[in-house]
């Protein structure tokens, strides 16, 4: 399987134009005049918005994903399937998601499918991936279909970037990995990431009816997960303005959307809205690097073996407050409008969010000892990455002190 990518490079900056980001800059939903209303915050039509009158050049590259989008479209994989000229598929699951691997099976009654491999796990431990892969090569797949969060589509992606199988993704949270060309492995206890186009899957199939039976908590900690990408891709240090109106655009509607979750877990609307709001968000992971949050989330999951959506759910408001003071101006403002509720301050915004969703907040309720805080400060700093603000390890050993206490985060490191 080969990936090419598009890769734009825009400079010439002429004084005194912007551009024009056409009539559906300021469209999000026609369904939802709350997050519409809310929207109009953040889109600008002002010469003198610092975000264009400060606008240097820049590199975007466009992952080459495949995306089928809205209500009942897992009925449309086989025809994904033929169109790829697929027959064989591998389906991937977790053990509590097996059911919907059979269900996928129902569908594909003019293939012969291959097997379902139900091990799938967090993290994406090398261990099971060989054991995946052992399976594979005994049932001749032609290629491999993920339904899942992030751990199943994980294994996809490990198995894919091994393989060279087509990889086909059907999310059932918001985390958005299926949008990134990012893996992540654990061995050894020792977590760690690489990025390669050949890791991207081949077609995302977003089907709103699959997040309809999502638990609400895990509604929650997906929905911040996906929150995080959008946040950390902002101040990025190959951010670019596409890659940022879809960072803002995916932080409000799911900022809007995720209560809405809460308050109705059956509105469709709502959630409809936040697997858009996902795939943004995904799609900015994919596209520009991450920072601080997403190198302590690893750090602290891989481990101490910390559930992945609810340590970064954890973790993101103290990364923020963290870095926030060394950011931008234009980037803490429009941080601070893509909340609501924030009066300025996304670290406010992002303390008021947690606390509607109910979230826990506490490292230390999933296993995280006290006793642990030096060792993941201590890994944290030990190789250097890109950061908004120097990292120095005592301010980020408190800083995962109090997501180990659960304290609501503060700007007074």
């Amino acid at each position: 399987m080969t990936a090419f990518r598009a890769v734009a490079v825009f400079g010439a900056r002429v004084a005194g134009t912007r551009p024009s980001l056409g009539p559906r800059s300021r469209y999000i939903s026609a369904s939802s005049q709350k997050l519409s209303s809310h929207s109009s915050r953040y889109y600008s039509t002002s010469p003198s918005d610092p975000f264009y009158s400060s606008m240097e050049p820049f590199t975007y590259t466009q992952n080459p994903s495949r995306v089928i989008f809205g209500s009942g479209t897992l009925k449309q994989l086989p025809a994904e399937l033929t169109r790829q000229n697929l027959s064989k598929p591998l389906l991937l699951s977790t053990p509590e998601q097996v059911s919907h691997a059979e269900n996928v099976k129902t569908l594909l009654t003019d293939f012969s499918v291959a097997g379902i491999f139900s091990r799938a796990t967090m993290h994406t431990p090398t261990e099971i991936t060989d054991e995946a892969l052992d399976y594979m090569k005994s049932t001749a797949a032609d290629c491999l279909i993920s339904i899942g969060g992030g751990s199943t589509i994980g294994l996809g992606k490990a198995m894919s970037i091994r393989t060279g199988l087509s990889h086909i993704c059907i999310p059932t949270t918001y985390a958005g990995s299926e949008m990134t060309p990012i893996l992540g492995e654990t061995a050894a206890g020792v977590k760690k990431t690489r990025s390669d186009p050949k890791i991207l899957p081949g077609t995302v199939v977003y089907d709103v009816d699959l997040t309809m039976t999502l638990p609400v908590g895990m509604s929650s900690t997906s929905g911040v997960n996906a929150i995080a990408h959008a946040v950390e891709a902002l101040y990025a240090t190959n951010a670019n303005p596409i890659t940022s109106l879809l960072a803002l655009e995916g932080i409000r509607t799911l900022a809007v959307s995720l209560p809405q979750i809460v308050a109705s877990p059956q509105s469709a609307e709502a959630r409809q809205l936040a697997l858009y709001g996902a795939w943004l968000c995904g799609g900015c992971l994919g596209s520009v690097g991450m920072s601080l949050h997403h190198k302590l989330c690893h750090t602290l999951g891989g481990t101490f073996n910390l559930p992945h959506a609810q340590t970064h759910t954890i973790v993101l408001p103290h990364a923020l407050a963290y870095n926030f003071p060394k950011l931008k101006p234009d980037v803490q403002k429009r941080l601070g409008d893509a909340f609501p509720d924030s009066n300025g301050d996304p670290v406010v915004g992002l303390n008021v969010l947690l606390e509607k969703l109910g979230v826990e907040r506490g490292l230390k309720a999933y296993g995280m000892k006290e006793e642990d805080i030096d060792k993941a400060a201590d890994l944290a700093v030990a190789n250097p990455y890109a950061n908004p603000r120097t990292v120095v390890r005592d301010e980020i050993r408190e800083v995962i002190r109090r997501a180990w206490a659960g304290e609501s985060a503060k700007q007074d490191l």
